[in-house]
């Protein structure tokens, strides 16, 4: 199973920083994913800082075999100090340790309940409860479950269950039974809905409950769907054995799942070796980028460097919805996708080769690599480079 994962917020009106703070990490080589979200007391920087450091060193402790996930927020629980003022916790948490064969262990301590849902039915599992030895009415709760294809859990901090507080339609808030009613209405209207989508949805929704619209709370939703991965396979840049194209071409056709070319030399070989014609879009190209062209079995086909460097830039600045260019419609296909190959021929293109550059300086492999970070690290996709 690949692990659809993401997190959707908005600040507390008026705010210039998150109270809440959300992290994940991926290990691809173990196939486990770990990720929690921190609710800080308050809101604004004081609330930023104490999500962010209890939901950090949460995730350092858990990441670390040798110590259980239990233990871990066991730690963190007995060590949050609580307020003075307020006599309440500075964070709440909830974290999740799970992998790719459906095990996952959850501890919340302060934040909503999460939902698990199958078949569009909320399940209850069976869960423990462990008693702060150091702070009174201070609770952890522990859960282990056992996941299958499809199933979906949400976790939210209380910005999402009290949103609507007090207002007109609402005044108890939106609360957990508001929130399941919201999301099996989503699911039943679109069943396979991506995490990204579901997550911004509850947030807009919270929103949309508040007196004018402003939020009283930092709110924030994260999505987790275990369902089957979605491949696909970016060919760019010429092999460096020519005599080698037939055998390339093939594993190109092969694949299954959703196929890209980047450059214009590639597209060529693909199509002299299947026999595929390529046809120019007849459009002018948007901006300076030149515009896609289209071949029968291929998902979409971009110029190279320029396109792939492009890509990179409105990955890195996370400006990635409705660029109509060739570089969003890469940014698209890769951010639809789970599990992303690239096959990156190691033939040097005189295009982009300048002798005043030292030789080490490969343009198209750095920037195939930059991607393949950056898509791991911030997007939480899983990329295999593969060069010929």
């Amino acid at each position: 199973m690949f692990i659809d994962i993401d997190c959707y917020q908005v600040k507390k009106y008026n705010q210039n920083a998150y109270g809440d703070y959300f992290v994940s990490k991926r290990y691809p080589d173990e196939g486990r994913l770990i990720a929690v979200l921190s609710d800080g007391l308050g809101s604004g920087i004081k609330a930023n800082i104490l999500s962010c450091m209890t939901a950090t060193m949460l995730l350092r402790f858990i990441e670390n075999e040798q110590i259980s996930i239990r233990k871990a927020a066991k730690i963190i629980m007995n060590s949050l100090p609580v307020c003075k003022v307020r006599h309440i916790s500075y964070s709440t948490f909830s974290a999740v340790d799970c992998n790719e064969e459906g095990d996952v262990k959850i501890v919340e301590e302060g934040n909503p309940e999460f939902i698990w849902i199958r078949n569009n039915e909320v399940l209850k599992p069976e869960f423990e409860i462990i008693e702060s030895k150091t702070f009174k009415n201070r609770r952890l709760k522990v859960t282990k479950l056992k996941l299958k294809l499809g199933d979906r859990l949400i976790f939210c901090s209380d910005g999402v269950t009290q949103s609507g507080l007090g207002g007109g339609r609402l005044k108890l808030g939106l609360r957990r039974e508001g929130l399941i009613v919201l999301i099996k209405d989503k699911l039943a209207e679109n069943p396979n809905i991506s995490s990204t989508e579901l997550a911004q949805y509850i947030v807009h929704q919270a929103i949309n409950i508040e007196t004018n619209r402003q939020a009283k709370d930092d709110i924030s939703a994260f999505v987790m769907y275990f369902r089957e991965p979605r491949e696909s396979l970016i060919f760019t840049g010429p092999p460096f054995h020519q005599n080698k194209d037939p055998e390339y071409a093939q594993m190109f056709a092969n694949f299954k799942g959703k196929k890209a070319i980047c450059g214009g030399t590639t597209a060529n070989l693909i199509s002299r070796e299947l026999n595929r014609p390529v046809t120019m879009e007849k459009t002018i190209s948007i901006g300076k980028l030149p515009a896609c062209s289209y071949m029968e079995g291929v998902d979409l086909v971009t110029e190279g460097v320029l396109t792939l460097t492009k890509a990179l830039e409105y990955l890195e600045a996370g400006n990635i919805n409705n660029i109509d260019n060739a570089a969003g419609k890469l940014v698209k296909f890769l951010l639809d996708s789970d599990c992303i190959n690239f096959m990156v021929g190691a033939k040097l293109n005189q295009a982009h080769y300048d002798p005043a550059l030292p030789i080490e300086i490969e343009i198209r492999k750095t920037i195939v690599k930059k991607i393949a970070a950056t898509l791991q690290d911030r997007y939480l996709k899983k990329v295999n480079v593969q060069y010929m």
